[in-house]
Parts: C-alpha cells; structure tokens; sequence
C-alpha cells in the first residue's frame, strides 16, 4: 500500500507544480515580449534496499521558449521590437544587466528610458540611459537616440546614446525569477551591431493560450487521478486492518 501511495503523492505535488508554471504562462499571454516556460515530467528511483521498487515523478524546467512572438504595430515613437534574433539590455532591481524582448519604453520624469516593466535601458555605454526634455524622440533601427530638446527648431536634432542591443548563443541564456534573461557564466554580452529594430511596433508574449488551456485541462485531469490513487489506497488500508481484526 505505501508503494502506491507514495507514488500517488510524489506525482500529485509535481502535477500542481506544473499547473503553476502552466497557469504563470497564461497569465502572462498578453505580456508584451513574454517568453514560455517550458517544463517536462521526468521518473526518478528511490535508492536503497527495499526501495527500489518506489519510483517518483519530478517536474523540470528544462529551458525557455524563444520562439518570437508576433509584432503588432502601434505607432508610438517609443514602441520597438526586434526584428529577428536579439535582446535589450536593461538594467534589473538588483543592478545586474539583463535581458529582454519588451519594447514598451517610456521616459520618466526624471528623464530615465524604462520599458513597462520599469527596468532601465541601458546604452552601448553600459550606463543607464537618460534623455534631456524633449518635444520629439526617435529610435533608430540601430538603436540609436535621436532628440529634439524643447523650443528648438525642426532642424535642431541631436543624438543622446544608443540602445545596447546584444545577440548572445541561447544554450547560454537562462531565465531570473525577474523573467529577464541573463548569460549563466554570469557574464554580460556585448552589443551586437547586426540587430536591429522596429520603431512604433511592440512583440507579443510567445505563449501559444489554447496549447496552455490544453495543459491546463490535462494536468486538472492527471491530479484527480492522482487524488483517487491516494483514496483507492487509503480503502486497501482498511480492508486490510478489517481482515486483520478478523483473525
């Protein structure tokens, strides 16, 4: 009986771990540059005498999805998405430089570029880039910065920095809690001249809703049974201390 309900148990806490994985990318379908989380079930035997017969299920994150996603255009001067392989470098609350696919860029009042989720841009400088007051911004496919500051002519347009756009190997990519993606030797990846940008657009989240709506259909499925594994097991126990008191 411990043997079933073991294994009932072991394979019922790894299925809700990966319905919260599973129900993490659903939320995040519509976040602009989201990347997919992807998980697999893997057996694992217990060793040791007697317990070889015990086999467990684990659920691994073994990578993320980077698949692009779709472009749509939105026409805001701040608005860029990559067009094709690359990364923003931004700068994370921790003040590590990570990387992202999400191009919603705003300037604070302060006069910081941040994209939507409030993580700065960072230069070819490897500084944070800031813009002076400005009546226009255009962001070139380069990444280059162009501004025209207040009460100047049409004419009067200077370049302030260059957005660091880099494009390492993705074997060297892993996801942060942050959902920012970083090298995992820790190392920071150098700008990458060959990527470039499309001004006024935005990349969606990757995520694939009605593949995750499936899973989360199919998960539900495999804890109730899972559930029932550990009832059918628990009905074995009693029947077998009835027969016990019988004797």
């Amino acid at each position: 009986m411990d043997r079933m309900l073991y294994i009932a148990m072991a394979g019922a806490s790894q299925t809700m771990l990966a319905q919260g994985v599973n129900a993490h990318n659903l939320a995040n379908a519509g976040t602009t540059g989201f990347r997919e989380d992807l998980l697999a079930f893997t057996e694992e035997g217990l060793q040791g005498a007697g317990f070889p017969s015990r086999v467990y299920a684990t659920a691994d994150r073994p990578g993320v999805n980077l698949q692009p996603g779709s472009i749509l255009t939105t026409g805001n001067e701040l608005d860029v998405a990559i067009n094709g392989p690359g990364w923003i470098a931004v700068r994370a609350a921790d003040g590590s430089e990570g990387y992202t696919r999400a191009g919603d860029l705003h300037v604070l009042p302060t006069g910081e570029l941040v994209n939507g989720a409030g993580h700065a841009v960072i230069g070819n400088s490897g500084a944070p880039i800031a813009l002076p007051p400005s009546e226009k911004v255009e962001i070139g496919a380069d990444g280059t910065i162009t501004v025209r500051p207040n009460g100047q002519t049409p004419e009067a347009l200077a370049i302030v920095d260059r957005i660091k756009l880099v494009n390492p190997e993705p074997a060297r990519l892993e996801k942060g809690l942050d959902g920012l993606m970083r090298l995992n030797d820790g190392a920071v990846a150098p700008p990458d001249a060959g990527v470039t940008l499309v001004s006024g657009a935005l990349e969606g989240s990757n995520v694939n809703t009605i593949d995750a709506m499936v899973n989360m259909i199919e998960l539900a499925r495999q804890f109730e049974l899972q559930v029932q594994l550990m009832k059918t097991a628990e009905e074995n126990d009693q029947s077998s201390t009835q027969l016990m008191n019988i004797a």
